[in-house]
Order: C-alpha cells, then structure tokens, then sequence
C-alpha cells in the first residue's frame, strides 16, 4: 500500500503524500522522487471520499482541542502557584552571607532591658 520514490511498483493510480500530486502508472515502473517521499496507491475515488471525512473530523474535534488545551493551561498555572507556594511554605532560617556574631544570649538581654525601660 506505501511506497517509497525511486522504487519498482505496478500499474495503478499512486499518492505523493506530501503534496498531494497524483501519479499514474500505465505498467510496472519506477515511482519519482527519492526515498524521503512516500506513495500511496489508491483509486482516485478513494482519496476524495477521504478529503470531506477529514474535514468532517477536523470540524467535530475543534471545539474538544480547544477545551482541552484551555483545561491543560488551567492545570499548569494552578500547578506552579502551587509548587510556588509550597516552596514558599518551606522554613529555611539559615542565612549562609549573614554573620550571627552577637549571639541569641546578648540579643535576648538587650530585649530584657527595652522592656524594662517602657515599664
């Protein structure tokens, strides 16, 4: 049913899937082109029959992709302001570029004498 160009291929009607040209072959033969194109045989019956069913396709799926693709945006942004937040939820008091010379000791002693003052 798929055949490469430059191939040996019998008489009949034959698709270049990429551009849509037809091809036709009287007797056996050499199909154009090199190895990168790709031909179907096919009556030419069948392939218009082919082209409205994939627009009747295209047409009823349109309305699902966008739904889909708007419900897959919704679950990726949630997701990162989620993942943001959690991130955010996390404790991590240690400042590595601060030095804590003073100490807690001396911190709480002059918190001690501040309030001794307002009283």
């Amino acid at each position: 049913m798929f055949t490469k160009g430059g191939q040996r291929a019998g008489k009949g009607t034959y698709w270049n899937m990429e551009n849509g040209e037809r091809f036709d072959l009287a007797e056996e033969g050499i199909l154009p082109g090199g190895r990168e194109i790709t031909y179907i045989k096919a009556p030419s019956i069948l392939v218009l029959a082919t082209g409205p069913l994939f627009g009747l396709l295209f047409a009823v799926f349109l309305p699902l992709i966008g739904i889909v693709m708007a419900a897959v945006m919704v679950v990726k942004k949630v997701g990162a302001e989620m993942a943001g937040a959690a991130t955010a939820s996390t404790g991590f008091t240690w400042n590595p570029v601060r030095a804590y010379l003073a100490g807690r000791k001396k911190r709480k002693e002059a918190r001690e004498k501040k309030e001794e003052k307002k009283n």
